[in-house]
């Protein structure tokens, strides 16, 4: 057996992050409480999905806005590890507290307050993965950054796929769940976001130990030197041509998975009548396919190259949700959700690994502040489009079918990006 190098224990650590996080995707975003909320907080559940886009892309316009910012004080002011710690403590107090919110309290008022309390924890969600994501670069070699990303995604998916199964277990399908919660006004499904915070707050201890030596003694919170700093790579961005053309085309293809994961529950529930027990099912199965593809496609990265990773899964992804939207039977609906568990893992993967290829030593943060920046600047536009279009036209699948723009438009603008190109850039431009 080979020995566990401290390199090896990092990279595990990090690793165990993605596990630590993606129940709170998997439970709250995409399969269960999005699902509750638009079928329990709203009049009917056409206007919970148009309610939760809002708030969905409420949440993407902070974080972009944010995002930059907060990368260039970490780089700038040596508060890593501390913005890394709070935005995560963020995530895990909002979560928590969704749990407490039952539907009622008027016409809008505990749906306000749930939407709120979703919106901070998204935010905390997003800037904490712009730090996990940035010590990528550090924590691989080079030609290892692609594998080393999947083995994050893919044991992401596994914890998302285990922290179902004990929600399905224990949460949602028992008479009487587990320890003790009543199923009284929905709590059983709210407790699911309990579950998601706790796993966040245990499973990122390791991690978080260890930065402990990282952590900077001369920490300063320094704004103005941020907003220098930013201008000062605004003004050199001809300098880094591919890796602003990537960041421009993730703003499109990012922005079409944020839509589906953030969807994908409430479309199998409204059009497919799938109860919130067969949707937890279905995202189980959809987890196992995406931990399978973000592992395997690893490999495939590192062969090929990061940037034709993303454009397969690019393609893949956008006949897959065409087929979503025209499956007339819950069977082809699955067939079109096993295609985009597959490929999904591949193209958030393979994305980190090519910004991790294209960022200068020394501005990991700030370069993947502006990856935040590209994945959710637009990310308004997918869920308002989603949302516009199922109350213009009445129909779910109307509104699944805008996702499609934003997959070949995406993908059709990296065709632009020189990888080889891009990464010369680095080497030549240290920051």
């Amino acid at each position: 057996m080979p020995a566990v190098t401290p390199e090896r224990r990092r990279i595990l650590a990090w690793c165990l992050f993605d596990w630590a996080n993606s129940p709170y995707t998997t439970l709250v975003v995409t399969f269960i409480y999005s699902a509750y909320f638009a079928q329990t907080f709203a009049p009917d559940v056409l206007t919970g999905t148009a309610w939760w886009s809002r708030a969905v892309a409420f949440a993407g316009l902070a974080v972009a806005v944010l995002a930059p910012l907060v990368g260039a004080l970490a780089d700038r002011g040596g508060l890593r590890v501390r913005l890394f710690a709070l935005a995560t403590a963020t995530c895990v107090v909002a979560t928590g507290a969704l749990t407490f919110v039952p539907p009622g309290g008027g016409p809008h008022g505990n749906a306000i307050l749930a939407l709120v309390l979703f919106a901070l924890a998204d935010i905390g969600f997003e800037l904490g993965m712009l730090f996990y994501n940035a010590l990528l670069p550090a924590i691989a070699k080079p030609e290892q950054l692609g594998r080393v990303s999947g083995y994050g995604w893919a044991l992401g998916y596994v914890g998302g796929l285990v922290a179902l199964v004990i929600a399905l277990v224990g949460f949602v399908k028992p008479e009487v769940p587990w320890f003790g919660i009543t199923r009284a006004a929905g709590f059983n499904y709210r407790a699911t976001c309990l579950l998601a915070a706790v796993w966040l707050a245990v499973f990122s201890v390791p991690l978080f130990l260890t930065l402990r030596g990282e952590r900077s003694s001369v920490a300063r919170l320094d704004v103005r030197a941020a907003f220098a700093e930013l201008a000062a790579t605004f003004r050199s961005v001809r300098r880094y041509r591919d890796a602003v053309l990537f960041l421009v085309s993730r703003l499109l293809f990012n922005d079409g998975l944020i839509t589906v994961f953030a969807f994908g529950g409430i479309y199998a529930a409204g059009t497919f009548g799938m109860t919130l027990a067969d949707v937890i099912t279905f995202g189980i199965a959809i987890n196992v396919a995406a931990g399978l593809g973000a592992f395997g496609f690893g490999f495939v990265d590192d062969r090929i190259g990061s940037k034709r990773t993303v454009l397969l899964s690019c393609a893949a992804l956008a006949a897959a949700t065409a087929l979503a939207v025209w499956a007339p039977t819950r069977t082809w609906f699955w067939i079109a959700g096993m295609m985009i568990g597959l490929f999904a893992g591949p193209n958030q993967a393979a994305s980190r690994s090519l910004m991790a290829r294209f960022a200068p030593p020394g501005n990991e943060n700030e370069f993947f502040g502006f990856f935040a920046f590209s994945g959710r600047l637009t990310a308004f536009a997918g869920p308002l489009l989603l949302g516009l279009a199922t109350q213009w036209f009445g129909s779910q699948r109307a509104g699944v079918a805008t996702v499609l723009l934003f997959f070949l438009a995406g993908g059709g603008l990296l065709l632009r990006v020189d990888e080889k190109r891009g990464q010369a850039t680095r080497a030549l431009h240290p920051s």
